[in-house]
C-alpha cells in the first residue's frame, strides 16, 4: 500500500516522514492541491533502486547483444582474465 501525504506534511511533519521512509524502505508519495507532487525516499532505498536499473540495463544490454552477434564467452577464460587483471592493479 503506497504511502501518500499532502505536501504540507514535509514541512509540519518531516520527522514522522523520515521514519516512515527508514523503516519501511518505501516511498513516500507527496500531493499538492490533490495531485502528485513528488517523492521522498531515503538515500539507501534510492541507491539500492538506481543498482536496480543499472543491473537491468546491463542485462538488457547484454540480450541485445547476444541477439545482434554470434561471439559467446566461456566463463573460465573470462574469470581467468578478470582474476589476471587483478592481480596485475595489485
Amino acid at each position: 500500500m503506497p504511502h501518500i501525504r499532502p505536501v504540507s506534511d514535509l514541512r509540519n511533519n518531516f520527522a514522522d516522514i523520515s521514519k516512515l521512509v527508514h523503516e519501511t524502505a518505501e516511498p513516500v508519495f507527496l500531493t499538492k492541491n490533490g495531485y502528485g507532487d513528488m517523492v521522498v525516499m531515503s538515500i539507501e532505498a534510492y541507491e539500492k533502486m538506481q543498482l536496480e536499473v543499472m543491473i537491468y540495463d546491463k542485462l538488457k544490454q547484454a540480450a541485445v547483444e547476444a541477439q545482434t552477434t554470434d561471439v559467446r564467452y566461456d566463463f573460465d577464460e573470462v574469470a581467468s582474465e578478470m582474476r589476471n587483471k587483478l592481480l596485475e592493479k595489485l
